[in-house]
């Protein structure tokens, strides 16, 4: 090796003090977005790009600095083919995934922001449900797109001919098409719901032996959390039936049971009275529907006692907090009114025996 002109040697300098000022601005940048669009479980991600960063960084400028001292030193010389060509196409492929990573990581913000826009106030409506669930699919979808054009530029930019490669993945995507035929009836399924609007995010639905809120849904699967925090996760293809519990409106259905002796016709002006009282009162009267209350009278003559059945109408979802909150109140009305709520008894005749 030729001893090295000033000129070469500042150059060189010159590169090292660049690419640590390059390397410095692209990794607080990289960490700057990191905590302005990931959660804190994704910032491995985040460090993990940054390490990326500083490798890129150095293999550039060393295939640079290698070009531009005039080194041919052999050993050097497949390591100075490899970090020209990480060189050249490094930087490049850098950005390509710095993007598609920054596009992945930004699509649940920008989603939720829309879907916040479309859907204001905490008042539970279908108009809220769709855009929730829009959200979830378009969420998935999008992020999908991205990794997958993330991934063909990526490899364009490293040379390969992505024609190839995507007319390949065609043939072997048919052939995996064939032992995957439950995927395609999950997402076909999953487009229906979603076409048809049968329930969305939010909704409290019952599907075979499973009931609960859906927390996520999306073309293949749709997520319940149950009332004991359990999470099932459902794929689309197995609901051939479900039932919605929160659609447009809803009720609670409460008997109350009185004791045989009760006088009948007061009993029945009591609970009228008392559910006329809880849809009347302001705390509560937001939540029914105009339809309100309806005592229906007697619902059936049981062993113990006569139950009389009332309807409350309320908002989705709403059922189940006034139907508590009617029972409670209830039983303190009957215990006031001295009417009796019966429970089991069993009457018992002892005859004398024959002499």
């Amino acid at each position: 090796m030729d001893s090295l002109s000033w000129e070469q040697t500042l150059t060189g300098l010159a590169v090292v003090i660049v690419a640590l000022v390059v390397g410095r601005l692209g990794a607080r940048l990289l960490n700057w977005i990191g905590r302005q669009t990931a959660s804190q479980k994704d910032d491995r991600y985040w460090a993990f790009a940054g390490w990326v960063w500083w490798l890129a960084v150095a293999l550039s400028s060393f295939s640079f600095l290698l070009r531009t001292l005039g080194i041919q030193l052999e050993p050097l010389r497949t390591v100075g083919k490899l970090s020209e060509l990480l060189g050249v196409r490094g930087v490049a492929g850098l950005l390509i995934l710095a993007l598609a990573i920054l596009a992945y990581q930004a699509i649940p913000r920008l989603i939720g922001r829309l879907a916040q826009q479309g859907g204001e106030g905490a008042e539970f409506t279908r108009e809220r449900v769709r855009m929730q669930t829009l959200k979830s699919v378009l969420e998935s979808g999008l992020r999908v797109l991205v990794l997958v054009l993330g991934g063909i530029f990526f490899l364009s930019n490293l040379g390969f001919n992505v024609t190839a490669l995507l007319a390949a993945a065609g043939v072997a995507g048919l052939a995996i098409s064939f032992a995957a035929q439950n995927l395609f009836r999950d997402l076909i399924n999953g487009f229906f719901i979603l076409l048809e609007d049968q329930f969305g995010v939010g909704d409290v639905i019952t599907v075979g032996q499973l009931s609960g809120s859906v927390e996520r849904f999306n073309l293949r699967i749709t997520v319940l959390r149950d009332i004991d925090g359990k999470v099932h996760f459902i794929p689309n293809s197995q609901i051939t039936q479900v039932t919605v519990m929160s659609r447009d409106w809803a009720r609670a259905l409460v008997d109350v049971s009185v004791a045989y002796g009760t006088d009948i016709d007061r009993a029945i002006a009591v609970i009228t009275d008392e559910a006329q009282r809880l849809y009347d009162d302001p705390e509560w009267h937001d939540r029914f529907t105009s339809e309100g209350v309806q005592v229906l009278g007697v619902q059936q003559l049981a062993d113990s006692g006569i139950v009389i059945r009332v309807l409350l109408n309320t908002k989705p979802k709403e059922q189940w907090a006034i139907g508590r909150e009617f029972r409670r109140r209830i039983k303190v009305r009957l215990d006031r009114e001295n009417i009796e709520i019966p429970f089991p008894q069993t009457k018992i005749w002892l005859e004398k025996p024959p002499a």
